[in-house]
C-alpha cells in the first residue's frame, strides 16, 4: 500500500467513525432527552433543536478552521476535528438538563467539522482529475456510518444505556484522532499552476499585469484581504460557483425537510404507528445503503465529466423519485424510490465541494471547504423548519410536490451553473510566490 493510500484509508476510517458514532445516537434524542426528564409535551421541541444545534455553530466556526488549516496544516485540523467531538461527547455524557445537553450539543458543532477537515486534506493527496474519486469515497465512509450507526445504536441503547454509548464513542474518536497524528504526514504544497496549465482558477486573483508598451507580464498583487474574506470572494463573486452553492442549499433543505414529513407518510400508507416505525427504519437503511454505492459513483463522474452535469442529474432523479414517494398506495414500492434517492444525493455534497476545490489556488482550498460546507450546514438549520412548516400547513400531497419543486430548483441551479462555467473567460492567472504558502 503506498503512503497516500495508507493515509486515504486513516481519512475514510476517521469519517466512518465519526458518521457511526453522531448518528449512534441521533434516532435515539427522544428517548435520551425523556430520560434527562424533559416533559413529554416538550421532547419534539427540544429534538428538533438538538438536531440542528451542530450545524448552526458549524456553519460560524467550518470557515475559520479551514482558514487555520491552511496557514497552519491541514493535518492539524483533521486531528482537532476528532478530539473536539470525543471531548463534547464526554460532556453530553455528563448533561443532566436538556439545555446543558444543546449546549454541548453546539460545542460539537464548534469544535467538530470533520467532513470539511478531512475533504481539504484529501483534496491535497488527490488533486485534478482524481479529486473527484477521493470526494467521492469520503461520502461513502459517510454513508456507510449513517447505515451502521443507527443499527448498533438500536442495539446497544437496551443493554448499555446512554451514558456508555456517549464515553465508547468518544473513545474511538480518540483513537481515530490519535491514528491520524500518527499516520497522516503533511503534505508538501503542489507548485501553482501556469496559466496555460489551469486557465479556470480564479480569475487573476492576487495578480496585476505590469509592463511597458512592447508588452506586459503578470506579478504578484500583495495579499490585501485575510483568506476567509478571499475565499468567500472568489466562491460568491463568480456567477458559476454562487449558483452551484445556491444549489447544494436547496438540495441540502429539500433533503431535511423531506426528513419531517417521510415517517407519517409511511404511517398513513401502513395505517400503523408500529408498522411504520419498522419500515422507516428499513427504508432509512436502504437510503443511507445507496448512498454507499452512490458516493464513489459520483465521485468518478465528476472526474470525468461536469461536477454541475452530475448534481443536476442527481438533484432532478431526487425530485421525481421524491414526488413519487406520495402517489404510491404499498409500502414496498417505497423502496425502489428511496434507493434512487439515496444514491442520487450522494452527489451533492461532493459535487459542490469538487467545483469550489477547484476555483481557488491550493493555498485556499481548506477555508473554501469550511465555507461550503458551511452553506451546506444552512439547509440543515433551515430544512427541517421549512419542512415543519409545509406539513402543517399543505397535504402530504402538497408537502411533497413542493419538495420535489425545491430539488428541481437546486437541478436548474447547477445547471445554470454548468452553463456559466463554460461560458466564463478567465484572465490568465500567474504562479504564486513560494511565500504565500508559509
Amino acid at each position: 500500500m503506498t503512503q497516500a493510500k495508507r493515509m486515504f484509508a486513516v481519512l475514510w476510517l476517521g469519517q466512518f467513525a465519526a458518521t457511526a458514532g453522531l448518528t449512534v445516537v441521533v434516532p435515539l434524542l427522544p428517548f435520551y432527552l425523556a430520560d434527562l426528564g424533559t416533559p413529554s409535551g416538550d421532547i419534539a421541541l427540544w429534538t428538533g433543536i438538538s438536531l440542528a444545534a451542530p450545524a448552526v455553530t458549524q456553519m460560524l466556526t467550518g470557515p475559520l478552521w479551514g482558514a487555520v488549516g491552511d496557514r497552519y496544516g491541514r493535518k492539524a485540523m483533521v486531528v482537532r476535528a476528532h478530539a473536539g467531538l470525543a471531548i463534547s461527547l464526554v460532556l453530553m455524557a455528563m448533561a443532566t438538563t436538556p439545555a446543558a445537553f444543546v449546549a454541548f450539543r453546539l460545542l460539537q458543532g464548534a469544535c467538530g467539522g470533520v467532513v470539511s477537515a478531512t475533504a481539504a486534506f484529501a483534496g491535497t493527496l488527490a488533486t485534478g482529475h482524481r479529486r473527484g474519486r477521493a470526494l467521492g469515497g469520503l461520502f461513502g465512509a459517510t454513508a456507510a456510518g449513517a447505515l451502521l450507526g443507527p443499527l448498533a445504536g438500536g442495539v446497544l441503547a437496551g443493554t448499555w444505556g446512554f451514558g456508555p454509548i456517549f464515553v465508547t464513542v468518544a473513545a474511538l474518536l480518540v483513537c481515530s484522532s490519535v491514528a491520524a497524528a500518527w499516520l497522516l504526514i503533511e503534505p508538501e504544497p503542489t507548485p501553482e499552476p501556469t496559466p496555460e496549465s489551469d486557465p479556470e482558477r480564479e480569475s487573476g486573483a492576487g495578480y496585476t499585469a505590469t509592463g511597458s508598451q512592447g508588452g506586459a507580464s503578470l506579478r504578484p498583487a500583495p495579499l490585501r484581504a485575510a483568506p476567509l474574506r478571499e475565499a468567500a470572494g472568489i466562491l460568491v463573486g463568480r456567477a458559476d460557483t454562487r449558483n452551484v452553492l445556491l444549489a447544494g442549499l436547496a438540495g441540502q433543505a429539500a433533503i431535511y425537510a423531506l426528513v419531517v414529513v417521510f415517517a407519517p407518510q409511511v404511517q398513513r400508507i401502513t395505517g400503523s404507528m408500529a408498522d411504520a416505525a419498522v419500515w422507516v427504519g428499513m427504508l432509512q437503511a436502504t437510503t443511507w445503503a445507496a448512498s454507499w454505492a452512490g458516493g464513489p459513483w459520483w465521485g468518478r463522474y465528476n472526474d470525468r465529466a461536469s461536477a454541475q452535469r452530475g448534481f443536476a442529474i442527481a438533484a432532478a432523479c431526487c425530485a421525481i423519485a421524491t414526488a413519487l414517494q406520495v402517489v404510491v398506495t404499498s409500502v414496498e414500492l417505497l423502496i425502489p424510490l428511496r434507493l434512487v434517492q439515496g444514491f442520487c444525493f450522494a452527489a451533492f455534497l461532493q459535487s459542490v465541494l469538487h467545483v469550489a476545490s477547484g476555483r481557488v489556488r491550493q493555498r485556499l482550498s481548506g477555508t473554501a471547504f469550511g465555507f461550503s460546507t458551511g452553506v451546506l450546514d444552512l439547509g440543515q438549520v433551515v430544512g427541517p423548519l421549512f419542512g415543519a412548516a409545509i406539513a402543517v400547513t399543505l397535504p402530504p400531497v402538497g408537502a411533497f410536490g413542493v419538495i420535489g419543486v425545491v430539488l428541481g430548483i437546486a437541478a436548474l441551479l447547477a445547471v445554470r451553473s454548468a452553463v456559466q462555467q463554460g461560458g466564463h473567460d478567465p484572465t490568465p492567472v500567474a504562479p504564486e510566490p513560494r511565500s504565500a504558502h508559509v
